[in-house]
């Protein structure tokens, strides 16, 4: 077991094993053909990209960010060159893949008009894809390629490298901000909660 905890690519190997059991256990195979089944297996994509993307914003926002000014400024590289990468590869990723499902659910559900119409009894899902969406957008077109100024894979100016930083910081925080009554929405639709 000790082996497998070790590499992080054989643990989620381990994970999608312990789920493939799970299902054939239940029977759940037989299934997989119907239309329902298939937009829980498209939901449990999205939730699982969704918890993936959201985590590291909030890993940004709760911990790194707070906690760069507390670190002596010789470790900081480590953060910049090494951490921030790669949580950013992860986050940007997750956060294409939380789109791209969320939308092919609400298409698979019939409810994708509900985004241009915001149409009882999808307002809460149109406003949770609209924020979603909206926070996609910061993370490829703001949040990113400041990012890449601000650790220096795009070679800038030291005013522009502080100003991209700056500005990725103050994108994140809104994206945690949108996160907040987005996830609402998204709990809602299905809860009665809006």
């Amino acid at each position: 077991m000790g082996a497998i905890l070790q590499s992080l690519g054989r643990t989620v190997t381990a994970g999608i094993v312990v789920l493939v059991v799970m299902l054939a256990a239940a029977g759940t195979f037989g299934k997989m053909g119907d239309h329902a089944w298939a937009a829980f297996f498209m939901r449990y994509l999205h939730v699982l990209s969704g918890v993936m993307w959201i985590g590291i914003l909030w890993y940004f926002n709760f911990v790194q960010i707070p906690s760069m000014p507390k670190i002596p400024d010789e470790q900081k590289p480590a953060i910049g060159k090494v951490i921030a990468p790669a949580a950013l590869f992860w986050f940007r990723w997750a956060a294409l893949s939380t789109m791209v499902t969320g939308l092919l659910l609400a298409t698979m559900n019939g409810y994708i008009s509900a985004l241009a119409t915001f149409q009882a009894p999808y307002t809460a899902i149109a406003i949770g894809m609209w924020l979603g969406l909206i926070m996609g957008f910061n993370v490829w077109a703001i949040i990113w390629p400041n990012q890449k100024k601000a650790l220096g894979i795009v070679q800038v100016e030291a005013a522009e490298k502080a100003a991209a930083a700056r500005t990725a910081m103050l994108f994140s925080r809104a994206n945690t901000l949108l996160s907040i009554p987005m996830l609402f929405c998204m709990v809602a639709q299905q809860n009665g909660g809006l």
